[in-house]
């Protein structure tokens, strides 16, 4: 066991006396010592229930011969951090997360780990933590959100954020917004439609790194519950079986998350947190795949905010599974890889049926014959942009119009809000990168007040910094190069047209190369919005948003 460097041998009496302060008697210090990562909080609301699943998860690595102990991370609500300074503080606390786990399971020689996220940046910082620390990992997240009720008909997060432009547009009262603000979130757990939180959960499913179940079983069920004192008896199985991450993140299993990310309609996120996992793992997950995974895989699920469906249907339809047995008909994925079962992704995946083909499309008959996900390059993006397809407006795929130029979220908003925004624009919001941001804010405040005002059909959004899983629309983030370090997106100027193809994958603005030439001579760095503390720390080592942002020391 390697807890024996810290539980074996006369030089390790010391660090049993500390264990025994602990309360931990000899039978328990002669057993594996398995860490529980519980990200339990009382502010985020998709994990105010993970202390009953931290107990859930300790029984059951305690009935299968294991010493439990929890050990914490943190977790942001996006939600609640959305539209001010605190979105800076989002995606930033996924390396901090990783960071910070395998720290914690090296200091303490851990056996073996299970990790219990749920929301946005947890899930990906914990499969990264998971990836470097390679001991024996399961993951178990908390669960999604069951939909609210609005007039009879199911709602979400999103619902409420467009709620917001819509009084701005003045087409609903306070009223109607009060009604919206008690009703979309009735339940604890991660937001009910496929946003980021029920993505990745989703995705470590298809990876290979949850149980069946883990990213569907809504957060109230006390099917949950089984799930976690499974996942902690499964984790003592993969240690007798000395079954690791990296035995089952291989680039297969990338691979395979990225085809159903496409079939399921995943958020944009998953862009910068497969990337960043496979980092990790030691798989390099080009985005130049994405488009080529994308044209052989049909997308089957509209969750919201792409349709009327959630999570909770999903689950019901048959869960991530059943999705994964649709795409198998057409062979679009690896089935042998190893799974946390010890059995592999067919043998998983062999019986689950599509229980309603109206959450879950046959293959034969699919939203599209294209993935949810897409690509674009172009004069304005060279290295990449993403944009969540499946939840664009047919009408937007191709777009043109003028360029309707900010520096920050905040002064976008205020002209949306203002009225200053009208059919056919594209709105850019630059320095909003990983580096300019500095932390990459979401823009589910500005692309939830264009549809609030009625012009998510008519009106684009591009930006250096990233989305929520909650945005619809043509939204365009992850714009690379970043404007921050000079990025055509710098060189943007009021009135310039800019020329959207989804269907061809392209982002240009109609300005010679002349031009552009002039005006990045011109061009001059911003001094940084951040000097101090993490997020200066961070601005320092990140990298682009087409690299996954992921961190890497400063070159000399």
């Amino acid at each position: 066991m390697r807890s024996d460097n810290v539980r074996t041998g006369m030089q390790q009496a010391p660090h049993r006396s500390l264990f025994h302060a602990l309360g931990m008697t000899e039978e328990e210090m002669q057993r594996p010592l398995v860490g529980i990562v519980s990200s339990y909080n009382e502010i985020v609301p998709g994990h105010i229930n993970l202390d009953k699943i931290t107990e859930a998860v300790k029984l059951g690595v305690a009935m299968a011969g294991g010493t439990p102990v929890v050990v914490p991370a943190i977790a942001v609500c996006d939600g609640i951090a959305m539209g001010h300074i605190g979105m800076k503080y989002s995606l930033v606390t996924r390396d901090l997360i990783a960071d910070s786990t395998e720290c914690l399971a090296m200091a303490h020689q851990f056996d073996a780990m299970v990790m219990i996220p749920n929301c946005d940046k947890n899930v990906p910082g914990l499969l990264m933590a998971a990836a470097r620390v390679n001991i024996p990992t399961v993951f178990v997240s908390g669960g999604p959100m069951l939909a609210g009720h609005v007039h009879g008909q199911k709602r979400s997060l999103s619902s409420m954020f467009e709620a917001v432009g819509s009084y701005a547009a003045g087409t609903m009262t306070e009223e109607d917004v009060r009604e919206f603000e008690n009703n979309v979130c009735p339940t604890c757990g991660s937001c009910s439609g496929m946003y980021t939180a029920n993505s990745m959960n989703c995705l470590t499913e298809v990876l290979g790194m949850g149980l069946r179940g883990n990213g569907t079983i809504p957060a109230v069920y006390s099917e949950r519950i089984k799930l976690a004192k499974h996942a902690g008896m499964k984790v003592m199985e993969m240690y007798a079986k000395n079954i690791r991450p990296r035995d089952i993140m291989t680039d297969k299993a990338f691979l395979n998350a990225l085809t159903v990310d496409m079939a399921l309609g995943c958020s944009t996120n998953s862009m910068l947190h497969l990337p960043a996992i496979a980092h990790e793992a030691g798989v390099d997950l080009n985005m130049d795949l994405i488009n080529k995974m994308s044209a052989r895989t049909p997308n089957l699920c509209h969750l919201a905010p792409a349709g009327s469906t959630y999570m909770e249907d999903l689950n019901e339809a048959g869960g991530v599974y059943a999705v994964m047995n649709e795409l198998a008909k057409k062979d679009l994925l690896y089935l042998d890889c190893i799974t946390v079962t010890g059995k592999t992704v067919g043998e998983n995946i062999k019986h689950c049926i599509n229980r309603n083909p109206q959450v879950i499309r046959p293959i034969e008959n699919p939203y599209s014959q294209t993935g949810g996900i897409a690509v674009l390059k172009g004069n304005l993006a060279p290295d990449t942009a993403v944009v969540k397809r499946s939840a664009v407006a047919p009408e937007m795929l191709q777009h043109e119009g003028p360029a309707r130029v900010f520096d920050c979220e905040e002064d976008a908003i205020a002209a949306i809000k203002g009225g200053d925004i009208h059919a056919g624009d594209v709105v850019v919001i630059r320095y909003e990168g990983p580096k300019g941001g500095p932390g990459m804010r979401e823009m589910l405040n500005p692309t939830s007040a264009i549809a609030g005002m009625g012009l998510g059909s008519s009106v684009a959004l591009i930006t250096d910094g990233r989305f929520s899983g909650a945005s619809r629309g043509a939204s365009i983030g992850h714009v690379s190069p970043e404007a921050a370090v000079g990025g055509p997106i710098a060189l943007v100027q009021e009135g310039d047209i800019i020329e959207i193809d989804i269907n061809n994958n392209t982002l240009n603005m109609r300005v010679s190369e002349e031009e552009l030439a002039a005006r990045r001579a011109k061009w001059q760095p911003r001094e940084p919005k951040v000097t101090t503390g993490y997020l200066a720390r961070y601005a320092s080592m990140v990298t682009s948003g087409n690299r996954g942002a992921v961190l890497e020391i400063p070159k000399k």
